[in-house]
Protein backbone atom coordinates (compact mmCIF):
# COMPACT_ATOMS: atom_id res chain seq x y z
CA UNK A 1 0.00 0.00 0.00
CA UNK A 2 1.37 3.47 -0.86
CA UNK A 3 1.32 6.48 1.20
CA UNK A 4 -1.17 7.53 -1.25
CA UNK A 5 -3.88 4.63 -0.37
CA UNK A 6 -3.45 4.58 3.65
CA UNK A 7 -6.20 7.06 5.29
CA UNK A 8 -5.83 7.83 9.21
CA UNK A 9 -8.88 8.06 10.85
CA UNK A 10 -7.47 9.63 14.48
CA UNK A 11 -6.52 12.70 15.55
CA UNK A 12 -2.97 11.04 16.50
CA UNK A 13 -3.60 12.18 20.15
CA UNK A 14 -5.31 10.86 23.31
CA UNK A 15 -8.40 12.47 24.11
CA UNK A 16 -8.00 12.38 27.39
CA UNK A 17 -5.44 15.22 26.63
CA UNK A 18 -7.79 17.40 25.02
CA UNK A 19 -8.11 20.84 25.50
CA UNK A 20 -12.26 20.66 26.07
CA UNK A 21 -11.17 17.89 29.13
CA UNK A 22 -9.16 20.66 31.01
CA UNK A 23 -9.37 23.88 32.47
CA UNK A 24 -12.32 25.91 31.96
CA UNK A 25 -12.71 24.84 28.70
CA UNK A 26 -15.62 26.85 26.65
CA UNK A 27 -18.10 25.86 24.24
CA UNK A 28 -18.69 27.62 21.34
CA UNK A 29 -22.18 28.75 20.09
CA UNK A 30 -23.73 31.07 17.54
CA UNK A 31 -24.53 34.25 19.27
CA UNK A 32 -28.32 35.29 18.00
CA UNK A 33 -28.74 37.14 15.10
CA UNK A 34 -25.58 35.80 12.74
CA UNK A 35 -26.22 35.11 9.81
CA UNK A 36 -24.19 32.85 7.51
CA UNK A 37 -21.48 35.43 5.38
CA UNK A 38 -19.19 34.68 2.71
CA UNK A 39 -15.62 33.62 4.19
CA UNK A 40 -13.57 36.93 4.04
CA UNK A 41 -10.50 36.08 2.01
CA UNK A 42 -7.72 39.01 2.83
CA UNK A 43 -6.23 40.72 -0.20
CA UNK A 44 -2.65 40.69 -0.93
CA UNK A 45 -0.61 43.41 0.15
CA UNK A 46 0.77 45.50 -1.98
CA UNK A 47 4.24 46.10 -2.85
CA UNK A 48 5.06 49.77 -2.22
CA UNK A 49 7.84 49.38 -4.99
CA UNK A 50 10.05 46.33 -6.83
CA UNK A 51 13.51 46.31 -8.31
CA UNK A 52 14.84 43.36 -9.44
CA UNK A 53 14.80 40.91 -6.86
CA UNK A 54 14.05 43.79 -4.35
CA UNK A 55 10.76 44.40 -2.81
CA UNK A 56 9.30 46.79 -0.71
CA UNK A 57 6.14 47.12 2.10
CA UNK A 58 4.87 48.89 4.60
CA UNK A 59 2.83 47.11 7.81
CA UNK A 60 1.15 49.47 9.91
CA UNK A 61 -0.57 48.36 12.88
CA UNK A 62 -3.66 50.26 13.35
CA UNK A 63 -6.99 50.35 15.03
CA UNK A 64 -10.32 49.89 13.83
CA UNK A 65 -13.48 48.75 14.10
CA UNK A 66 -14.87 45.66 12.69
CA UNK A 67 -18.47 44.55 11.85
CA UNK A 68 -18.38 40.83 13.37
CA UNK A 69 -21.73 40.80 15.09
CA UNK A 70 -24.93 42.56 14.85
CA UNK A 71 -25.12 45.88 16.51
CA UNK A 72 -22.27 47.55 17.93
CA UNK A 73 -19.06 47.01 16.02
CA UNK A 74 -16.27 45.90 17.92
CA UNK A 75 -13.10 47.62 18.35
CA UNK A 76 -10.39 45.85 16.66
CA UNK A 77 -6.85 45.77 15.79
CA UNK A 78 -5.06 44.80 12.55
CA UNK A 79 -2.49 45.26 10.15
CA UNK A 80 -3.14 47.26 7.18
CA UNK A 81 -6.43 46.56 7.96
CA UNK A 82 -9.22 46.88 11.20
CA UNK A 83 -8.81 43.31 11.80
CA UNK A 84 -6.45 40.60 11.01
CA UNK A 85 -4.43 41.95 8.18
CA UNK A 86 -3.69 41.29 4.43
CA UNK A 87 -2.01 38.41 3.36
CA UNK A 88 1.99 38.91 2.46
CA UNK A 89 3.15 36.66 -0.41
CA UNK A 90 6.83 36.71 -0.72
CA UNK A 91 9.06 34.26 -3.05
CA UNK A 92 12.55 32.46 -1.91
CA UNK A 93 15.31 34.25 -3.22
CA UNK A 94 14.03 37.72 -2.41
CA UNK A 95 15.36 40.67 -0.66
CA UNK A 96 12.75 42.00 1.60
CA UNK A 97 12.26 45.46 2.88
CA UNK A 98 9.70 46.52 5.37
CA UNK A 99 8.62 49.86 7.05
CA UNK A 100 7.00 48.62 10.45
CA UNK A 101 4.35 51.16 11.02
CA UNK A 102 2.77 51.70 14.48
CA UNK A 103 -0.16 53.82 14.30
CA UNK A 104 -1.66 52.07 17.69
CA UNK A 105 -1.57 54.07 21.25
CA UNK A 106 0.75 51.43 22.75
CA UNK A 107 3.90 49.80 21.51
CA UNK A 108 3.85 46.55 19.75
CA UNK A 109 5.92 44.18 18.31
CA UNK A 110 6.10 42.21 14.59
CA UNK A 111 7.13 38.50 15.19
CA UNK A 112 7.65 36.55 11.99
CA UNK A 113 6.13 33.29 13.03
CA UNK A 114 8.29 30.60 10.71
CA UNK A 115 10.43 32.91 8.75
CA UNK A 116 13.66 32.17 9.20
CA UNK A 117 15.23 35.89 10.07
CA UNK A 118 18.22 36.60 11.85
CA UNK A 119 17.55 37.85 15.75
CA UNK A 120 16.43 39.35 18.06
CA UNK A 121 15.33 42.57 16.08
CA UNK A 122 14.24 41.05 13.10
CA UNK A 123 12.29 38.73 14.41
CA UNK A 124 10.46 40.78 16.36
CA UNK A 125 10.15 39.43 19.47
CA UNK A 126 10.20 41.64 23.32
CA UNK A 127 13.21 43.08 22.04
CA UNK A 128 12.25 44.64 19.15
CA UNK A 129 9.48 47.55 20.00
CA UNK A 130 7.80 49.93 18.08
CA UNK A 131 6.90 52.89 19.73
CA UNK A 132 3.51 54.81 19.06
CA UNK A 133 3.70 56.99 15.79
CA UNK A 134 6.95 55.41 14.91
CA UNK A 135 8.46 53.60 11.89
CA UNK A 136 11.42 50.84 11.62
CA UNK A 137 12.44 49.53 8.69
CA UNK A 138 13.84 46.00 8.56
CA UNK A 139 15.47 43.79 5.72
CA UNK A 140 15.83 40.14 5.50
CA UNK A 141 16.35 37.47 2.64
CA UNK A 142 13.69 34.82 2.04
CA UNK A 143 15.82 31.46 2.26
CA UNK A 144 13.25 29.16 2.70
CA UNK A 145 10.77 26.87 1.18
CA UNK A 146 7.20 27.12 0.12
CA UNK A 147 5.46 27.38 3.15
CA UNK A 148 2.22 29.31 5.39
CA UNK A 149 4.01 31.35 8.02
CA UNK A 150 2.45 34.42 9.74
CA UNK A 151 2.90 37.35 11.58
CA UNK A 152 2.19 38.07 14.95
CA UNK A 153 2.53 41.05 17.82
CA UNK A 154 4.80 39.64 20.75
CA UNK A 155 5.90 42.06 23.20
CA UNK A 156 5.48 39.90 25.91
CA UNK A 157 4.17 39.68 28.72
CA UNK A 158 1.23 41.46 26.37
CA UNK A 159 1.79 38.99 23.78
CA UNK A 160 -1.99 37.18 24.26
CA UNK A 161 -3.79 40.79 24.57
CA UNK A 162 -2.33 42.04 21.50
CA UNK A 163 -3.19 38.69 19.22
CA UNK A 164 -6.43 38.67 21.54
CA UNK A 165 -7.32 42.59 19.55
CA UNK A 166 -7.07 41.02 16.10
CA UNK A 167 -2.76 41.34 15.12
CA UNK A 168 -2.36 38.55 13.45
CA UNK A 169 -1.82 38.05 9.13
CA UNK A 170 -0.60 35.29 7.13
CA UNK A 171 3.03 35.52 5.52
CA UNK A 172 2.75 32.81 2.37
CA UNK A 173 6.30 31.66 0.93
CA UNK A 174 6.16 30.68 -2.51
CA UNK A 175 9.06 28.73 -4.65
CA UNK A 176 9.36 27.18 -7.78
CA UNK A 177 8.64 23.45 -6.74
CA UNK A 178 5.31 24.60 -5.36
CA UNK A 179 4.69 26.28 -8.76
CA UNK A 180 5.31 22.78 -10.12
CA UNK A 181 2.74 20.93 -8.32
CA UNK A 182 -0.50 19.97 -9.51
CA UNK A 183 -2.36 21.23 -6.66
CA UNK A 184 -5.20 24.49 -6.45
CA UNK A 185 -3.11 27.77 -6.20
CA UNK A 186 -5.62 30.73 -7.48
CA UNK A 187 -5.82 32.50 -4.47
CA UNK A 188 -9.54 33.13 -3.26
CA UNK A 189 -10.66 30.82 -6.21
CA UNK A 190 -9.39 27.22 -4.89
CA UNK A 191 -6.76 28.57 -1.95
CA UNK A 192 -8.00 29.54 1.07
CA UNK A 193 -6.33 30.89 4.23
CA UNK A 194 -8.07 29.40 7.11
CA UNK A 195 -7.42 31.54 10.02
CA UNK A 196 -8.69 29.61 13.03
CA UNK A 197 -9.81 31.85 15.81
CA UNK A 198 -12.08 32.43 18.96
CA UNK A 199 -13.40 35.44 21.02
CA UNK A 200 -15.63 36.56 23.63
CA UNK A 201 -17.73 39.53 22.98
CA UNK A 202 -19.15 41.94 26.20
CA UNK A 203 -21.17 45.05 26.29
CA UNK A 204 -21.75 46.08 22.99
CA UNK A 205 -20.01 43.38 21.40
CA UNK A 206 -16.45 44.45 22.23
CA UNK A 207 -13.54 42.67 23.67
CA UNK A 208 -12.42 42.77 26.82
CA UNK A 209 -9.08 40.54 27.16
CA UNK A 210 -8.49 41.74 31.14
CA UNK A 211 -11.98 40.82 32.14
CA UNK A 212 -11.71 37.00 29.96
CA UNK A 213 -8.23 36.32 31.57
CA UNK A 214 -7.03 33.45 32.79
CA UNK A 215 -3.24 32.27 33.07
CA UNK A 216 -4.69 28.64 31.72
CA UNK A 217 -5.01 29.85 28.64
CA UNK A 218 -7.87 32.18 26.88
CA UNK A 219 -10.89 30.58 25.32
CA UNK A 220 -13.38 32.12 23.97
CA UNK A 221 -16.99 31.10 22.80
CA UNK A 222 -17.67 32.55 19.71
CA UNK A 223 -15.75 31.16 16.58
CA UNK A 224 -13.86 33.65 14.78
CA UNK A 225 -12.78 32.19 11.17
CA UNK A 226 -11.21 34.86 9.37
CA UNK A 227 -12.93 37.07 11.10
CA UNK A 228 -16.21 35.75 10.17
CA UNK A 229 -18.74 34.18 12.47
CA UNK A 230 -20.48 31.85 10.44
CA UNK A 231 -18.35 31.73 7.57
CA UNK A 232 -19.50 29.49 3.90
CA UNK A 233 -17.34 28.93 1.15
CA UNK A 234 -18.64 28.68 -2.54
CA UNK A 235 -16.86 26.07 -4.00
CA UNK A 236 -16.24 26.48 -8.22
CA UNK A 237 -13.54 24.18 -8.55
CA UNK A 238 -13.89 20.32 -7.90
CA UNK A 239 -10.07 20.34 -5.88
CA UNK A 240 -9.68 23.01 -2.96
CA UNK A 241 -6.86 23.69 -1.02
CA UNK A 242 -7.43 25.36 2.60
CA UNK A 243 -4.17 26.61 4.55
CA UNK A 244 -5.34 26.35 8.21
CA UNK A 245 -3.64 28.22 10.88
CA UNK A 246 -3.59 27.96 14.46
CA UNK A 247 -4.18 31.38 15.47
CA UNK A 248 -5.95 30.87 18.92
CA UNK A 249 -4.51 32.04 21.98
CA UNK A 250 -5.24 28.84 23.53
CA UNK A 251 -8.03 26.01 21.29
CA UNK A 252 -7.10 23.60 19.73
CA UNK A 253 -9.05 22.77 16.62
CA UNK A 254 -10.27 18.87 15.67
CA UNK A 255 -11.00 19.39 12.28
CA UNK A 256 -13.52 16.82 10.37
CA UNK A 257 -16.03 17.16 7.06
CA UNK A 258 -19.10 15.71 6.64
CA UNK A 259 -19.61 11.99 6.14
CA UNK A 260 -15.87 11.65 7.30
CA UNK A 261 -15.06 13.34 3.51
CA UNK A 262 -10.80 12.98 3.44
CA UNK A 263 -8.75 15.55 3.56
CA UNK A 264 -5.09 15.19 1.66
CA UNK A 265 -2.17 17.35 4.04
CA UNK A 266 0.01 18.52 1.58
CA UNK A 267 1.71 21.03 3.74
CA UNK A 268 2.75 21.46 7.36
CA UNK A 269 4.44 24.89 8.92
CA UNK A 270 7.04 25.63 7.32
CA UNK A 271 7.03 23.32 4.17
CA UNK A 272 5.40 20.94 2.37
CA UNK A 273 5.30 17.10 3.56
CA UNK A 274 7.58 14.92 1.44
CA UNK A 275 4.90 13.06 1.08
CA UNK A 276 1.53 13.66 1.11
CA UNK A 277 -0.93 11.85 3.79
CA UNK A 278 -4.73 11.09 3.57
CA UNK A 279 -6.82 11.82 6.71
CA UNK A 280 -10.41 12.23 7.70
CA UNK A 281 -9.24 14.46 11.27
CA UNK A 282 -6.47 16.97 11.45
CA UNK A 283 -5.84 18.72 15.54
CA UNK A 284 -4.65 21.87 14.71
CA UNK A 285 -2.84 23.53 17.89
CA UNK A 286 -2.21 26.85 18.17
CA UNK A 287 0.80 28.47 16.36
CA UNK A 288 0.52 25.17 13.85
CA UNK A 289 -0.02 25.72 10.21
CA UNK A 290 -1.60 22.71 8.03
CA UNK A 291 -2.07 22.77 4.49
CA UNK A 292 -4.90 20.12 2.91
CA UNK A 293 -6.68 19.26 -0.59
CA UNK A 294 -10.35 18.35 -0.80
CA UNK A 295 -11.67 16.72 -3.63
CA UNK A 296 -15.49 17.61 -3.88
CA UNK A 297 -16.14 15.10 -6.77
CA UNK A 298 -18.57 12.87 -5.51
CA UNK A 299 -20.37 16.29 -4.72
CA UNK A 300 -23.10 18.33 -7.36
CA UNK A 301 -24.27 21.85 -7.58
CA UNK A 302 -26.20 22.66 -4.74
CA UNK A 303 -24.90 20.41 -2.11
CA UNK A 304 -23.36 21.59 1.06
CA UNK A 305 -20.60 19.95 2.54
CA UNK A 306 -19.54 21.27 6.55
CA UNK A 307 -16.31 21.64 8.19
CA UNK A 308 -16.49 20.59 12.00
CA UNK A 309 -14.41 21.42 15.00
CA UNK A 310 -16.06 18.15 17.20
CA UNK A 311 -19.54 18.46 16.65
CA UNK A 312 -19.61 22.51 15.95
CA UNK A 313 -19.83 23.28 12.41
CA UNK A 314 -17.61 26.43 11.82
CA UNK A 315 -17.82 26.39 7.96
CA UNK A 316 -20.30 25.56 4.80
CA UNK A 317 -18.71 24.44 1.48
CA UNK A 318 -21.54 25.14 -1.28
CA UNK A 319 -20.90 22.70 -4.19
CA UNK A 320 -21.52 24.70 -7.32
CA UNK A 321 -21.07 23.51 -10.99
CA UNK A 322 -17.18 22.71 -11.50
CA UNK A 323 -14.73 21.13 -14.23
CA UNK A 324 -13.65 17.80 -13.61
CA UNK A 325 -9.99 17.73 -12.38
CA UNK A 326 -8.08 14.32 -12.94
CA UNK A 327 -4.54 16.24 -11.87
CA UNK A 328 -2.82 13.83 -9.42
CA UNK A 329 -0.86 14.85 -6.00
CA UNK A 330 2.28 13.36 -6.45
CA UNK A 331 3.50 10.72 -4.08
CA UNK A 332 6.52 13.06 -3.60
CA UNK A 333 6.21 16.70 -3.05
CA UNK A 334 9.15 17.94 -1.38
CA UNK A 335 12.83 16.81 -0.55
CA UNK A 336 13.44 18.14 3.05
CA UNK A 337 17.33 18.20 4.01
CA UNK A 338 18.19 15.74 7.12
CA UNK A 339 21.21 17.72 8.43
CA UNK A 340 23.70 15.56 9.92
CA UNK A 341 24.13 16.10 14.07
CA UNK A 342 28.40 15.64 14.81
CA UNK A 343 28.53 12.87 17.34
CA UNK A 344 29.76 14.36 20.49
CA UNK A 345 27.13 16.88 19.91
CA UNK A 346 24.94 17.40 23.31
CA UNK A 347 21.63 16.91 23.37
CA UNK A 348 19.59 19.43 24.93
CA UNK A 349 16.92 18.64 27.37
CA UNK A 350 14.32 20.82 27.24
CA UNK A 351 10.92 20.95 30.04
CA UNK A 352 7.08 22.10 30.05
CA UNK A 353 6.50 22.64 33.79
CA UNK A 354 3.28 23.36 35.01
CA UNK A 355 1.90 26.96 33.20
CA UNK A 356 4.72 29.46 33.39
CA UNK A 357 8.32 27.21 33.45
CA UNK A 358 10.79 25.79 31.09
CA UNK A 359 13.35 24.18 32.61
CA UNK A 360 11.67 24.67 36.40
CA UNK A 361 12.40 28.63 35.55
CA UNK A 362 10.24 31.66 34.74
CA UNK A 363 11.55 33.72 31.40
CA UNK A 364 13.30 36.43 32.11
CA UNK A 365 14.17 38.73 28.80
CA UNK A 366 17.53 39.65 30.25
CA UNK A 367 18.69 35.82 30.26
CA UNK A 368 20.15 33.90 28.07
CA UNK A 369 19.48 30.20 28.62
CA UNK A 370 20.99 28.83 25.90
CA UNK A 371 23.65 28.59 23.35
CA UNK A 372 24.56 26.98 20.06
CA UNK A 373 26.80 27.54 17.12
CA UNK A 374 24.82 28.97 13.78
CA UNK A 375 24.32 25.96 11.04
CA UNK A 376 24.67 22.95 13.60
CA UNK A 377 21.86 20.95 13.84
CA UNK A 378 21.44 19.22 16.91
CA UNK A 379 18.52 16.64 19.35
CA UNK A 380 16.66 18.36 21.41
CA UNK A 381 14.24 16.17 24.13
CA UNK A 382 11.30 18.16 25.05
CA UNK A 383 9.35 16.57 27.80
CA UNK A 384 5.63 18.22 28.94
CA UNK A 385 6.21 17.02 32.93
CA UNK A 386 2.84 17.39 33.40
CA UNK A 387 0.40 14.35 33.69
CA UNK A 388 -2.75 13.69 31.95
CA UNK A 389 -4.91 15.02 34.97
CA UNK A 390 -3.13 17.90 35.62
CA UNK A 391 -1.76 18.95 32.29
CA UNK A 392 -2.71 19.37 28.62
CA UNK A 393 -1.31 19.26 25.36
CA UNK A 394 1.32 22.00 24.84
CA UNK A 395 2.67 23.28 21.35
CA UNK A 396 6.28 23.87 21.72
CA UNK A 397 7.77 26.65 19.09
CA UNK A 398 10.79 27.81 18.06
CA UNK A 399 11.77 31.41 16.07
CA UNK A 400 14.30 31.39 13.82
CA UNK A 401 14.67 28.29 12.69
CA UNK A 402 12.90 24.86 12.16
CA UNK A 403 13.08 21.41 13.01
CA UNK A 404 12.49 17.71 12.01
CA UNK A 405 10.43 15.54 14.19
CA UNK A 406 12.40 12.30 15.19
CA UNK A 407 10.23 10.78 17.64
CA UNK A 408 7.79 10.84 20.03
CA UNK A 409 8.43 8.41 23.03
CA UNK A 410 10.87 6.69 21.40
CA UNK A 411 8.42 5.99 18.62
CA UNK A 412 7.51 7.05 15.33
CA UNK A 413 6.24 10.46 14.95
CA UNK A 414 2.69 11.43 13.96
CA UNK A 415 2.52 10.42 9.95
CA UNK A 416 1.70 13.88 9.31
CA UNK A 417 5.49 15.10 10.98
CA UNK A 418 7.48 13.15 8.81
CA UNK A 419 9.80 14.60 6.14
CA UNK A 420 8.14 18.09 7.19
CA UNK A 421 10.14 21.29 8.59
CA UNK A 422 8.22 22.55 11.25
CA UNK A 423 8.86 25.06 13.77
CA UNK A 424 5.68 24.14 16.32
CA UNK A 425 4.74 20.99 17.79
CA UNK A 426 2.02 19.28 20.35
CA UNK A 427 3.52 17.67 22.88
CA UNK A 428 1.20 15.78 25.45
CA UNK A 429 1.64 15.23 29.26
CA UNK A 430 4.14 13.21 30.25
CA UNK A 431 5.84 12.83 26.69
CA UNK A 432 8.78 13.57 25.15
CA UNK A 433 9.48 14.88 21.78
CA UNK A 434 12.87 14.43 20.07
CA UNK A 435 12.99 17.05 17.41
CA UNK A 436 16.15 17.67 15.10
CA UNK A 437 16.87 21.81 15.54
CA UNK A 438 18.68 23.86 12.74
CA UNK A 439 19.47 27.57 13.04
CA UNK A 440 20.23 29.02 10.06
CA UNK A 441 20.87 32.40 11.10
CA UNK A 442 22.72 33.92 14.37
CA UNK A 443 20.73 36.18 17.15
CA UNK A 444 18.40 35.76 20.10
CA UNK A 445 16.12 33.87 19.58
CA UNK A 446 12.87 32.56 22.23
CA UNK A 447 11.65 28.98 22.41
CA UNK A 448 8.10 28.31 24.38
CA UNK A 449 4.80 27.34 24.44
CA UNK A 450 2.16 28.53 21.71
CA UNK A 451 -0.72 28.86 24.29
CA UNK A 452 0.18 32.45 24.41
CA UNK A 453 -0.89 32.71 28.07
CA UNK A 454 1.31 30.49 28.87
CA UNK A 455 4.26 32.07 27.88
CA UNK A 456 3.04 35.56 28.53
CA UNK A 457 3.61 33.78 32.04
CA UNK A 458 7.04 32.78 31.71
CA UNK A 459 7.29 29.23 30.17
CA UNK A 460 9.62 30.78 27.71
CA UNK A 461 13.63 30.58 27.33
CA UNK A 462 16.01 32.34 24.89
CA UNK A 463 18.89 30.86 23.01
CA UNK A 464 22.28 32.62 21.34
CA UNK A 465 22.99 31.39 18.11
CA UNK A 466 26.33 32.73 17.19
CA UNK A 467 29.10 32.53 14.82
CA UNK A 468 32.18 31.08 15.71
CA UNK A 469 34.35 34.27 14.72
CA UNK A 470 32.03 36.00 17.63
CA UNK A 471 30.64 34.07 20.27
CA UNK A 472 30.36 36.33 22.95
CA UNK A 473 28.18 38.93 20.69
CA UNK A 474 26.48 41.62 22.59
CA UNK A 475 22.88 42.16 21.97
CA UNK A 476 20.75 45.42 23.49
CA UNK A 477 17.94 43.22 25.21
CA UNK A 478 14.68 44.59 26.43
CA UNK A 479 13.40 44.69 30.16
CA UNK A 480 10.74 44.71 32.22
CA UNK A 481 11.27 47.78 33.51
CA UNK A 482 11.66 49.56 30.28
CA UNK A 483 8.71 48.29 29.30
CA UNK A 484 6.31 48.64 31.88
CA UNK A 485 7.33 52.37 31.94
CA UNK A 486 6.51 51.95 28.33
CA UNK A 487 3.19 50.96 28.58
CA UNK A 488 2.61 53.54 31.74
CA UNK A 489 3.55 56.47 29.44
CA UNK A 490 1.13 55.75 27.10
CA UNK A 491 -1.84 54.89 28.51
CA UNK A 492 -1.34 57.91 30.64
CA UNK A 493 -1.33 55.84 34.44
CA UNK A 494 0.76 55.04 37.16
CA UNK A 495 3.50 52.15 36.76
CA UNK A 496 1.76 50.30 39.95
CA UNK A 497 -1.10 50.74 37.77
CA UNK A 498 0.11 48.65 34.55
CA UNK A 499 -1.53 45.49 34.14
CA UNK A 500 0.23 42.71 31.86
CA UNK A 501 -0.95 39.19 32.01
CA UNK A 502 2.10 37.20 33.22
CA UNK A 503 3.96 39.75 34.79
CA UNK A 504 5.40 38.03 37.52
CA UNK A 505 8.44 37.36 35.50
CA UNK A 506 11.49 38.85 36.23
CA UNK A 507 10.16 40.00 39.79
CA UNK A 508 7.13 41.97 38.74
CA UNK A 509 3.26 41.79 39.57
CA UNK A 510 2.16 39.16 41.19
CA UNK A 511 3.58 36.20 42.10
CA UNK A 512 2.13 33.03 40.57
CA UNK A 513 -1.29 32.01 42.46
CA UNK A 514 -2.46 29.46 39.93
CA UNK A 515 -1.56 25.79 39.83
CA UNK A 516 -1.39 23.62 37.25
CA UNK A 517 -2.18 20.52 39.29
CA UNK A 518 -5.78 21.73 39.92
CA UNK A 519 -6.22 24.76 37.33
CA UNK A 520 -7.75 26.69 40.64
CA UNK A 521 -7.11 30.60 39.09
CA UNK A 522 -6.74 33.07 42.16
CA UNK A 523 -6.26 35.95 39.52
CA UNK A 524 -7.03 39.24 40.50
CA UNK A 525 -8.71 42.18 38.13
CA UNK A 526 -6.05 44.48 38.91
CA UNK A 527 -2.39 43.66 40.46
CA UNK A 528 0.35 45.76 42.23
CA UNK A 529 3.68 46.20 40.58
CA UNK A 530 6.52 44.76 42.47
CA UNK A 531 9.79 46.13 42.49
CA UNK A 532 12.74 45.16 40.08
CA UNK A 533 14.85 42.11 41.10
CA UNK A 534 18.18 42.15 40.46
CA UNK A 535 19.21 39.48 37.79
CA UNK A 536 20.92 36.44 38.09
CA UNK A 537 24.75 35.61 36.60
CA UNK A 538 24.05 33.12 33.51
CA UNK A 539 25.58 30.03 32.37
CA UNK A 540 24.51 30.74 28.99
CA UNK A 541 25.83 27.31 27.61
CA UNK A 542 23.71 25.41 29.51
CA UNK A 543 20.77 27.82 30.27
CA UNK A 544 21.43 27.62 33.99
CA UNK A 545 21.47 30.18 36.46
CA UNK A 546 23.51 30.16 39.37
CA UNK A 547 20.82 30.72 41.78
CA UNK A 548 18.25 29.17 40.13
CA UNK A 549 16.84 26.05 39.07
CA UNK A 550 18.65 23.04 38.22
CA UNK A 551 19.98 23.33 34.85
CA UNK A 552 18.65 21.70 31.25
CA UNK A 553 20.89 18.42 31.55
CA UNK A 554 23.18 18.10 28.20
CA UNK A 555 24.59 14.80 27.40
CA UNK A 556 26.29 13.71 24.63
CA UNK A 557 23.84 12.15 21.64
CA UNK A 558 23.18 8.89 19.92
CA UNK A 559 21.11 8.66 16.85
CA UNK A 560 17.76 7.31 17.69
CA UNK A 561 17.07 4.03 17.34
CA UNK A 562 13.07 3.67 15.90
CA UNK A 563 13.67 0.59 13.80
CA UNK A 564 12.59 -1.97 16.48
CA UNK A 565 9.86 0.59 18.51
CA UNK A 566 6.61 -0.25 18.18
CA UNK A 567 4.83 2.67 16.67
CA UNK A 568 2.53 4.85 19.78
CA UNK A 569 -0.51 4.93 17.33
Amino acid sequence: MSSQDKIYTDYFYHEVDFDKNHFRYQELHIPAGVAPAPLAVPPVLKPDKVDGNDVWFTIESQAGESQILPGHKTKTWGYNAPLLGQTLVLKTGQHVHVALKNSLPELTTYHWHGMEVPGPITDGACHAPVYPGETKNIEFTVNQPAALTWLHAHPCPSTAAQVWMGLAMGVVVTDDNEAKLPIPKSYGVDEFPIILQDRSFHEDNQLDYERDYDPMGVFGNVPMINGVVRPYVDVTTQKVRLLFLGGSNRREWRLHFDKDLVMTQIAGDDSFLAHPVKMTKLLVGPGERLQVVVDFKDYHDGDVVNLYTDDFKLISFKIHQFEPDYSVIPDTLFEPVDPVVDRDREIRYITMDEHNMMNGKQFSMSRIDLKTEVGKAEYWDVKNTNTSDQGMLHPFHIHGGHFLVISRNAHEPNPNEIGVYKDTVEVAPKETVRIKVFYPLTGIFMYHCHVIEHEDAGMMAQIQVYDPKEPDKHYHLMDMATLTKAFAEERGIKESEVWMPGMCTEGFGPEPTTSASTGASMHHEHHAMKMAMPHHEVNASSGASKHEAPKPVVTPHHEPDTSSAASHH
